[in-house]
């Protein structure tokens, strides 16, 4: 039987360090995971006692609206008013979606298709990649960079010695638009961003407004990350630039800010010709989320709005003891400013291995996993990425098992 789809897919890796993962588990050993971004950090309570008593109301167990219900809407409008100082019409300006990889895949349906181009970042969390290669457009990958690496590694404007990354980004979006034909009809985005964490401030985000307004071409922020950044550092919304819901999208998600990633509660919110038809789109494809969960969404974030916060510190503690915990092992990595992972590149002594190798190398021999770089692409090599889903004491206990394993430090 001949399929369509997905036979350009490549092997997950991923699933080649969980597989280790488990059979050292069923070995019987202790294995610290720090690989799939898989948040440990409980939902908000107030949600969970809606939840139940939403559940209990038979008038909930029936279909219930695709776009979300207006109260959830409404209380997602708020929260943009709040957070960011962005007013949205929560009729025209915001569609639910069964979280953020649901509604990023989908409104890919509607923006492009066969003959068109997406710009993506390289390396990147693989669905922004996927997604509209499945909706049958080409994908050009734009290398990013590291936060870590030396500006002329990133592709930074000549003379600009303190370049970042994320201006080395920007350079390598402009190179690849003037030499792509026909021109591209996307670009994704997704800041602060995983795998690299690499951050942008608002200025930034108006430049791409900007170049988006000129040429035409349709932006989609994934705004995973929210609320998780550090040391004082705020990501803006894309739509706090002026002028930004002529051309931009922003998804927005429960999963990280509030800790409710098996609910499935984002949202999609800018444009309102893209808005709707996504809207659309999703009339025929589902009808929503369970009526429980966005009525318990609604309350998490009109009743507990500062509970982002407290999930942030947990992270913040976190990133603190594995980065500075490396450090004393001899592996010195960059405090991320946002993000609930941690991107490190791998020790000289070890690099000639590959993520792949010296990932299963980690898992294997120093209980500890964490996700190989190439997984998010080419641009990932030579990187792994650790999630912070550990608490401290645990990640404490890794980092003793590493450094009796990377004996080369």
């Amino acid at each position: 039987m001949e399929l369509r789809r997905i036979n350009g897919l490549p092997p997950y890796v991923f699933s080649i360090i969980d597989g280790l993962k488990m059979q050292a588990r069923r070995a019987g050993e202790d294995v610290i995971d720090l690989g799939f971004g898989n948040p440990d950090i409980p939902s908000p309570d107030v949600a969970v006692e809606k939840l139940a008593e939403a559940v209990h109301n038979p008038r909930n167990h029936r279909y219930s609206a695709s776009r979300g219900i207006p109260k959830l809407r409404l209380a997602l409008a708020d929260l943009y008013l709040r957070r960011f100082g962005v007013n949205l019409d929560p009729d025209t300006e915001v569609v639910a979606t069964i979280g953020a990889k649901e509604g990023l895949s989908h409104v890919m349906w509607v923006l492009v298709g066969p003959g068109d181009t997406a710009l993506v970042p390289s390396p990147s969390y693989p669905i922004h990649v996927y997604a509209p290669l499945f909706a049958g457009a080409d994908v050009q990958q734009v290398r990013l960079g590291d936060p870590q690496e030396a500006p002329a590694a990133v592709g930074a404007v000549e003379g600009g010695p303190e370049a970042s990354a994320e201006e080395g980004f920007f350079a390598n979006l402009m190179a690849a638009w003037e030499s792509t034909w026909p021109k591209p009809r996307v670009i994704v985005l997704s800041f602060p961003h995983n795998p690299t964490t690499a951050c942008v401030d608002l200025a930034w985000m108006a430049r791409i407004v900007d170049f988006a307004r000129e040429h035409e071409v349709v932006l989609v922020h994934d705004f995973a990350y929210s609320d998780t950044a550090f040391d004082g550092y705020v990501p803006p919304s894309i739509l706090e630039v002026p002028g930004a819901k002529e051309v931009a999208v922003e998804l927005y998600t429960l999963t990280k800010s509030f800790s409710m990633a098996g609910w499935r509660v984002a949202f999609m919110v800018g444009n309102p010709t893209i808005v709707a038809a996504l809207t659309k789109l999703k009339s025929y494809l589902d009808y929503g989320t369970f009526q429980p969960i966005q009525i318990a969404a609604t309350v998490a974030m009109n009743e507990a709005p500062d509970y982002p916060k407290a999930v942030n510190e947990l992270y913040q503690g976190r990133r603190d003891a594995l980065c500075e915990g490396l450090g004393r092992i001899g592996w010195p990595v960059t405090k991320p400013k946002g993000t609930m992972f941690v991107w490190a590149r791998i020790p000289e002594p070890y690099r000639d291995m590959g993520s792949l190798d010296f990932a299963k190398l980690l898992v294997s021999e120093g209980q500890v996993a964490c996700s190989p770089g190439m997984g998010f692409g080419p641009g990932g090599d030579g990187h792994v990425r650790f999630a912070l889903i550990e608490n401290e004491k645990r990640i404490g206990q890794g980092i003793r098992s590493l450094r009796r394993t990377l004996t080369r430090l």
